[in-house]
C-alpha cells in the first residue's frame, strides 16, 4: 500500500488550561473545529475538571501572519446534563468533539463521546451558527449479522461533509467510528455506518464495515478517526491516532477512495507526528499526540491530554 504524501510539521502550542478556572484543572484538549459564517475559525475544546468531569468549551483561534497562536475563549457550549451523559465513576463527561459542516443541510453537526452509566457511547448534536446547539442523542446503530455495534463501548466518530455509496449502492452519509468488541484477536480498529438520506441530520446509521486496524508496530494496541475526512485529489484524508504496543498515541494518515469509503487507498507505515516535545510528553496522560480537527493546512491535536497543539500539514 502506498505511503500518503504528507507531512506535519510542529507550529505549537495554542491553547494550555486556565489556572484560574476549576473546570479546565485537568487540561484542555482534543478539540474540534469549524469555521463560523462569520469567516473566523473556532474551538470546541474539551475541558476536564478535576475527577475528568468533561466539558465541550468554545474559543475563536487568534493568528499572527497567518499562524495559529492562541485563542479567545468564549465559555462553554455542552456539559453533561442528560443522564446519557452521566456515570457514577466521573460524574459525567461530553469529550473529544468533532465537527463537521453538511452544507447539503447547511448545518454544522458535532459528534461527540456521551460518558454514560454504561461506557462512552458515540452522540450528536447540530447546530445553524457554532453558538447554540441541540442535543439530537445517542446514535443508533441498527443490529445486523455480526458484532453487535449498540452493545459495546463507541468513540472516535466523524462524519462526512457529503454523501458517499453505501454497500447497498445508495447516495448516504456516513461515519467513521470505533467500537470496542473486546475481542482479543482484533483490537480496536475504524469502521464505517451509513444513514439513509432523510430530512434532517443523520442519527440512525447501518450496513456497518470495517474499514481499518492495527497494521504498524505504532498502532499495534487501536487506531481511531481523528480529524473529520476532507476531499483531497488523492480520495478522503483523515488524520488518524494510533497506539502502540507501550500505550504511545501518535498521528498518521489515511486516505480513503472517493468512490469506496471502505477501501484504503493509502496508509502511514509511520507516524506522521508522534509525541516528543515536553508538552506533548508531560501531562495527565503522557506521551500523547491526538489529532481531532483540521482546517485548510492546520491540524489541531491534544498533547499529553493536557494542552492543545497545532501542526502544519504539508504535501511532498
Amino acid at each position: 500500500m502506498r505511503e500518503p504524501p504528507y507531512v506535519l510539521e510542529r507550529l505549537g502550542t495554542v491553547m494550555e488550561p486556565d489556572p484560574n478556572d476549576p473546570r479546565e484543572a485537568w487540561g484542555v484538549l482534543n478539540p474540534a473545529a469549524a469555521r463560523g459564517r462569520d469567516g473566523e475559525l473556532y474551538l470546541f475544546p474539551r475541558v476536564v475538571a478535576e475527577g475528568n468531569f468533561s466539558r465541550i468549551g468554545r474559543a475563536r483561534v487568534l493568528f499572527e501572519s497567518g499562524r495559529p497562536t492562541g485563542v479567545a475563549r468564549l465559555g462553554v457550549v455542552l456539559e453533561p446534563v442528560e443522564t446519557w451523559e452521566q456515570n457514577e465513576e466521573t460524574g459525567g463527561g461530553v469529550e473529544d468533539p468533532r465537527i463537521t459542516f453538511i452544507a447539503e443541510l447547511d448545518t454544522y453537526v458535532m459528534t461527540y463521546s456521551a460518558y454514560g452509566p454504561l461506557g462512552p457511547r458515540v452522540a450528536l448534536a447540530a447546530s445553524s451558527d457554532l453558538e447554540a446547539w441541540e442535543r439530537l442523542g445517542p446514535a443508533q446503530f441498527a443490529s445486523e449479522a455480526g458484532p453487535v455495534v449498540s452493545r459495546v463501548t463507541n468513540k472516535d466518530a466523524v462524519l462526512f461533509p457529503e454523501r458517499v455509496r453505501a454497500p447497498d449502492g445508495t447516495p448516504s452519509y456516513a461515519l467513521l467510528h470505533r467500537p470496542t468488541f473486546g475481542l482479543a484477536a482484533e483490537q480496536p480498529g475504524v469502521w464505517v455506518s451509513f444513514a439513509a438520506i432523510e430530512d434532517g441530520v443523520p442519527t440512525r446509521f447501518g450496513q456497518h464495515r470495517p474499514v481499518a486496524f492495527p497494521a504498524h508496530p505504532w498502532e499495534a494496541a487501536k487506531i481511531g478517526a481523528g480529524t473529520p475526512p476532507i476531499r483531497t485529489a488523492e480520495g478522503w484524508l483523515v488524520v488518524h491516532h494510533g497506539v502502540s504496543a507501550e500505550l504511545v498515541y501518535s498521528a498518521g494518515a489515511l486516505i480513503l477512495d472517493t468512490a469506496d469509503v471502505m477501501r484504503v487507498v493509502a496508509r502511514s507505515r509511520a507516524p506522521l507526528l508522534a509525541p516528543e516535545t515536553p508538552e506533548e510528553r508531560e501531562g495527565i496522560v503522557g506521551s500523547v499526540v491526538f489529532p481531532t480537527a483540521i482546517d485548510g493546512e492546520h491540524v489541531y491535536y491534544g498533547m499529553a491530554d493536557a494542552r492543545i497543539g497545532v501542526a502544519r500539514l504539508r504535501r511532498t
